[in-house]
């Protein structure tokens, strides 16, 4: 008669090796490598604290003391939220391998994200500062060519720092008599097309012909004396190159989302519907659209006070 195989029972209390192979079977479900970051940079924080206090039971009690030890820490509503969502992957990836007990990985996911308490704030530029921040690098200068069009694809097109490394020359086609990007692949794996206004493409020609790029990635490193090397550059050379202008250009410190937001709101003040600013950036809801706007409800002078069905005041 053939032994049944071996299973391992399901525990209460993980130990720093289940934790680091539920870990990895989390990052593996993830496409997007700033979804692998934020998610790897959460697990981590939690095994951290979860491991500080060894004989915890993995459960939802231990989920709520970390929430309220997030908390504690003054962090915003998204942050916590984010660092819950990969816990409650953990637990899932845990009890999917037959490491915890089904029971409490559901009881882990049954707890409550944090409260997101008025509008998440962000900076955004005005007109005149989003001109003196491109303004900024020397175009005289190799580098410069290449800091500006970085800048005026950020702010003129709304990309995301992931997106902007990865664009390859192939990607800038001509549709209905205008420049675009095509079948750009965004965050969750989304495709979308993104129009490239003409002043933001006579930044990149400058960049393409001063480096003499014929294919590949669009944006390549510069040494100090001006030569062109490598295959493409990293999200933290556009994020330090945002910080950098952004600090001589006297506006704090901004980041590279945050010309993102600019580049929505700059969009809606000149008029543009709030659908087509959604396809811009590729959101999948409107709401993230709006939120990246930052609107707020006027009642005073309301959009609906004047919609001609109002009764005509007697004379």
């Amino acid at each position: 008669m053939k032994k049944p195989l071996f299973r391992r029972k399901p525990r209460r209390i993980l130990r720093l090796p289940d934790l680091d192979h539920s870990k990895t079977a989390v990052l593996r479900t993830l496409p997007s490598p700033s979804s692998q970051r934020a998610y790897r940079f959460a697990i981590d924080d939690f095994i951290a604290w979860y491991c500080s206090e060894p004989r915890l039971a993995f459960n939802k009690t231990v989920v709520l003391r970390y929430r309220l030890q997030l908390e504690a820490q003054h962090l915003a509503s998204s942050t916590i939220n984010v660092r819950l969502a990969a816990v409650r992957r953990l637990a899932y990836e845990a009890a999917d391998s037959g490491l915890l007990s089904p029971e409490l990985a559901a009881g882990i996911r049954r707890v409550k994200s944090a409260k997101a308490l008025g509008v998440r704030l962000g900076n955004w530029l005005t007109v005149n500062q989003a001109k003196a921040l491109l303004d900024v690098p020397d175009v005289s200068l190799i580098r410069g060519k290449r800091d500006r069009a970085i800048l005026a694809l950020l702010v003129g097109c709304g990309l995301r720092r992931s997106e902007l490394v990865q664009l390859t020359m192939d990607k800038f086609q001509q549709r209905e008599e205008h420049w675009a990007i095509l079948d750009l692949i965004g965050k969750g794996g989304h495709v979308r097309t993104v129009p490239v206004p003409d002043w933001v493409k006579d930044t990149i020609d400058q960049w393409v012909s001063a480096a003499n790029i014929k294919a590949g990635r669009l944006f390549r490193c510069v040494s100090k004396t001006g030569s062109v090397w490598g295959g493409g550059i990293s999200e933290k050379v556009v994020w330090s190159t945002v910080r950098e202008f952004a600090a001589k250009a006297n506006l704090g410190k901004i980041a590279p989302h945050d010309l993102r937001r600019t580049c929505a709101r700059l969009c809606h003040q000149a008029g543009g519907e709030l659908e087509q600013i959604q396809f811009l950036l590729g959101h999948v809801s409107v709401q993230t659209t709006e939120r990246y706007l930052g609107c707020k409800q006027r009642l005073r002078h309301a959009v609906n006070d004047r919609i001609g069905l109002e009764p005509c005041s007697s004379g």
